[in-house]
Order: C-alpha cells, then structure tokens, then sequence
C-alpha cells in the first residue's frame, strides 16, 4: 500500500505529538512532587502540625558542626553526622545528618558555613518522645524541652 504524501505528514504530526505527551506525562510527577519551600517560622509556631512531616527548607547554613561518632540504641556506631542551624529570612532551625551507621566511615560536612541550601527534611517536634542529636550523641526528647529539630534527608547547594 502506497500512503500519500499529507498522510504521512499526519502520521509524522501524530507521532510527534504522542512523543511529546509520553515524555510530558513521565516528566509530571517530578513537577507534582516539587514542593514549595516552607518559612522556617511557620514551623517553628505550629511544630506539632509538622512532626514527623517531609518538608522542604531553603537558607543558609550556620555553625556547622561535625560530631564524633555515636552509638544508637542497639549499639550500632554512626559516622559522619554533623549539626547545623539553617537561617532564612523567618527564622533559624536546627537541622541534624545523621551520618552512616554500621561502616566506620570519617567525612568531612558536605556544606560549608555561610552556603545557600536547599534542604528536605523530617521535623522532629517537641513531646515527640523520640531522640535528637547533640553534640553528646542521641539524646531523648523530654516534654519539656520544647525542641524542634529537623533531620536532613538530603542536601542541595542552591545556585543564585
């Protein structure tokens, strides 16, 4: 069968088209999960509403701090964990990298003092009756500390 010459221009059209949509389509759920970044003050008035909530924070980063190995509850060793406080235009939050535990592995911070980040993390809120990090290691939340922390999940220079 011979096609002719505007029906393989529609086919070519369609084609195209159908292309463009898959890769739209596939291209969606990274648009859909981009999440706005959230004022640091907001969580630190209503800290309960964010326990245990993945949220994304921007600012820069202040007092990075490594910390010496520690040990998890079941004894487990953890490296690399350093703190930080991260300063937006609302407010400043402290933020915890838990490091990697079970391999006896020494790094240095992946951010530096004074550098824009981007930084998802799960709150952890007051009265949560978990754990935070300190520069002593693991340390129970009490009721009433009061403290809100947020626990890096992951870490992204922000180029302006």
């Amino acid at each position: 069968m011979v096609e002719s010459a505007p029906m393989r221009s529609y086919r070519l059209v369609l084609l195209q088209f159908g292309a463009a949509t898959i890769l739209m389509i596939m291209g969606l759920p990274t648009i859909l999960l981009a999440e706005e970044p959230i004022p640091i003050q907001q969580i630190l008035e209503e800290p309960r509403i964010y326990h245990l909530r993945q949220v994304t924070l921007q600012g820069t980063a202040r007092d990075v701090q490594p910390l010496d190995p520690y040990k998890l509850p079941n004894d487990t060793a953890c490296y690399g964990a350093y703190l930080f406080k991260l300063e937006d235009d609302t407010g400043v939050m402290s933020v915890a990298v838990l490091g990697i535990c079970g391999r006896p592995l020494i790094r240095d911070p992946e951010i530096e003092d004074g550098q824009r980040v981007e930084v998802s993390a799960t709150i952890q809120a007051p009265s949560h009756g978990g754990y935070y990090l300190s520069f002593q290691g693991l340390k129970v939340v009490t009721e009433q500390e009061g403290f809100v922390q947020a626990v890096a999940t992951r870490i992204l220079p922000l180029l302006e």
